[in-house]
């Protein structure tokens, strides 16, 4: 296998920044019927979305497919990392009747797949996995048809956590790696990444029939050839679904974007993937851990 990868070479940023974001990045300003239907939704259930907490560039076309990645736990999160948009701090007492919510809104929504996160809550004795399960199971109560895919924090590694979530049976298990080892004191100064790798050996050694996902940014300075160490890494984990989108800035008050990854490096890294053995990558500018999630879902066999 390996000798058929494809080298990509390059470093990180060579040249100063456009003044303005490339053609690729523009999208088209959100304000369809379901995004005014999900939005208002939202409001009525006092729910969270990290579609809007993070400043997701697709949730004008995820919401009118009528896909919303619902944030659980709060908006508030434990840890600072540089370039997350969420807010960060000492989160409020979580909502012990929020998975009832989140099931109302997506049974009301009737939605083929849903998509669970939440903030970092170091601050709870099981960092807030039995959320999780409560609301997978209220979703499976109320949806049975409803595939569910959770983007779940690290949980500091705790394998009772991880259980906990993975019992509830969700059909894909997500947990971010965002970007490679050198930059993850600078960017992900509460994350580990040796952490990371052994979330996905106990996920597939708990749950080895549920498919395990992942995302990397791009354009916070890491190489090419960083990102592809990662990426192979990552298979050495047996992670199924893989997602790679453009870093953007979300104020001055975040890490630095280093550079723009072009589309046709995108598509030469998507190329890297699918010879290493992911079952689906999905990769370019403006993809998002959970952008076209319902294709990945197939993709995947689930």
């Amino acid at each position: 296998m390996a000798e058929q990868l494809v080298q990509i070479m390059g470093r990180h940023r060579r040249e100063p920044l456009p003044e303005r974001k490339p053609s690729w990045l523009k999208v088209k300003a959100p304000g369809g019927a379901n995004y005014v239907r999900l939005k208002q939704m939202m409001q009525e259930l006092d729910l969270h979305t990290v579609c809007q907490e993070a400043h997701c560039p697709n949730i004008g076309e995820c919401w009118e497919h009528g896909t919303a990645t619902f944030m659980i736990l709060g908006d508030v999160c434990t840890r600072n990392c540089a370039y997350c948009a969420v807010s960060h701090g000492r989160p409020p007492k979580y909502d012990i009747e929020e998975p009832s919510r989140v099931g109302q809104a997506i049974a009301e929504l009737n939605l083929r797949h849903a998509v669970i996160t939440s903030v970092d809550r170091d601050d709870l004795p099981d960092f807030g996995a039995f959320i999780f399960a409560e609301t997978i199971r209220q979703i499976h109560q109320r949806l049975p048809g409803c595939s569910i895919e959770v983007l779940v924090p690290d949980f500091q590694g705790n394998e009772d956590s991880i259980r906990t979530v993975l019992d509830a049976r969700p059909d894909i298990y997500n947990h971010n790696t965002e970007t490679v080892p050198r930059l993850y004191k600078k960017a992900r100064p509460g994350g580990r990444y040796e952490r990371l790798l052994e979330i996905f050996r106990i996920a597939k050694r708990i749950a080895p029939d549920i498919p395990t996902k992942t995302g990397i940014i791009l354009g916070l300075g890491e190489t090419n050839e960083e990102v592809v160490q990662v990426m192979t890494e990552l298979r050495a984990v047996d992670v199924d679904i893989l997602t790679l989108g453009q870093y953007l800035r979300p104020s001055d008050g975040h890490i630095a974007l280093d550079r723009y990854v072009t589309p046709d490096e995108f598509r030469e890294l998507y190329v890297v993937g699918m010879q290493l053995g992911f079952k689906h990558v999905e990769s370019g500018p403006l993809v998002r851990s959970s952008y076209h999630a319902w294709e990945q879902v197939q993709a995947a066999g689930v």
